[in-house]
């Protein structure tokens, strides 16, 4: 019987062993001076010969190995990266990281809640630090994320993380940045299973659907202002909305609807972020003019019409970008947690298609950080921000060189192992006979 429990207590471990995600890197405790790297800002500068130093989680090193003097003794730790490249850490953004685990298991998955105008729905609190997905974006270089919920019209609240973290609060960068509003489309698709024409038509209830997202608005603006009883979650979770400390996150995608919210932004006077934008290019002098960044879609996609060229998802970032539009990326779509891992990919393609290689590492970086609204701590190598940046073998845009040596979170030298990591040597060593 002992010896039966015995087993049975080391076949749980072995399992829990295999599943359980790294052990979150201990606080930065000695300085780090990374030396001869290619370091790329990620505010369009590069430093050929770099030296970048950190020390207690923070930069206090940026600068050109072969203009400045150094004293290396100054530092506890020196890591030779000649012929290597520097990165700040990529941000992906509008993403349901640590949301959902296995989508076959309902248990598993916290990304929506019942209701069409539930902005009171906070992300942070079920995001899931020891999500093996979220383990598995390190490796490439995706460091922090915007937790961002879906469903519904207004979908809830977002908050930025760190992807080496114990739980949620110590994962927590900004809490409660940005509400998420998917906003109504003026077309429809007939529903075939229910005898409707299969083709696209004028939404009828556009216009109706367009004054429950108002009305809700103006009914939230009268509670504030008003005594407040009895008590409204959803209505006091727009306080931020309308004193201007958050901002609203539209998905959106045709031209008529953006045009729509954008009006809808500046008679409410709401900071808005539009997201997927598959359109957006043909009123991008209108979104420049009123400083209204767009998070475009995953370029690996369709065009938006029948008559798009069907290159336009490739070159959405370049148009938007020659306009001075504010780009990132959004991740979302088709298998999009784990996709996610993708990002430097993208961006990858938006640089084959009219951006630049550091412009692309921008819509990652401190475009990514001005947006979410956290370009004081992250998003480009500065002197006093946080110290979250890796080490990669070569270019970290190109799928064949994007290979990280180290990485770290606010100075803390981040483990690189993941489900994926162990598989790959497991059958290595079995393939190779060893």
């Amino acid at each position: 019987m002992k010896k039966t429990i015995l087993n049975i207590a080391a076949c749980v471990f072995a399992i829990t062993s295999i599943m359980a995600q790294q052990t979150p890197a201990p606080k930065q405790s000695k300085s780090i001076l990374i030396m001869n790297a290619t370091a790329h800002l990620g505010n369009g500068e590069v430093i050929e010969n770099s030296l970048i130093g950190f020390k207690d989680g923070k930069l206090s090193l940026v600068a050109d190995a072969t203009t400045s003097k150094l004293d290396q003794q100054a530092y506890d730790e020196i890591i030779e990266a000649a012929g290597k490249h520097v990165y700040p850490g990529f941000i992906a953004c509008n993403a349901t990281l640590g949301l959902v685990e296995i989508d076959a298991v309902r248990a598993t998955d916290d990304e929506d809640e019942i209701g069409g105008m539930i902005p009171n729905i906070r992300s942070l609190i079920a995001y899931n630090a020891e999500s093996q997905i979220v383990e598995s974006m390190r490796p490439n270089g995706v460091l922090m994320a915007q937790i961002t919920p879906r469903g519904g019209r207004i979908s809830g609240t977002s908050s930025v993380v760190q992807l080496d973290a114990w739980n949620w609060e110590d994962a927590a960068i900004k809490v409660d940045d940005a509400i998420h509003l998917n906003w109504p489309n003026s077309f429809t698709r007939g529903r075939w299973w229910l005898g409707e024409d299969p083709g696209m038509k004028p939404n009828k209830k556009y216009p109706e659907d367009l004054d429950d997202v108002v009305s809700f608005i103006n009914e939230a603006k009268a509670y504030l202002k008003g005594d407040q009883t009895p008590r409204n979650l959803p209505y006091e979770a727009l306080s931020g909305l309308i004193d201007g400390t958050q901002k609203l996150y539209i998905h959106v995608d045709g031209e008529k609807e953006i045009l729509d919210a954008i009006n809808f932004s500046q008679e409410n006077n709401i900071k808005i972020v539009i997201v997927g934008g598959r359109e957006s290019y043909k009123v991008a002098d209108m979104l420049a003019e009123n400083n209204i960044p767009v998070l475009v879609g995953r370029p690996h996609s369709l065009p938006a019409g029948e008559d798009t060229n069907v290159k336009q998802p490739y070159k959405l970032a370049a148009l938007l970008t020659e306009k001075g539009v504010l780009v990132s990326i959004d991740p979302s779509g088709s298998m999009e947690r784990m996709n996610t891992r993708n990002l430097p990919f993208y961006a990858g393609t938006f640089a084959a298609y009219g951006l630049n290689k550091e412009q692309a590492i921008a819509l990652l970086t401190l475009n990514a950080a001005k947006i979410l609204g956290i370009d004081d701590l992250a998003g480009s190598l500065e002197i006093g921000k946080d110290a979250t940046l890796f080490i990669s073998e070569g270019d970290a845009l190109d799928m064949r060189t994007n290979k990280l040596s180290q990485a770290f979170i606010q100075g803390r030298d981040i483990s690189l192992e993941s489900h994926q990591t162990e598989l790959y040597h497991r059958y290595n060593s079995k393939i190779n006979g060893k």
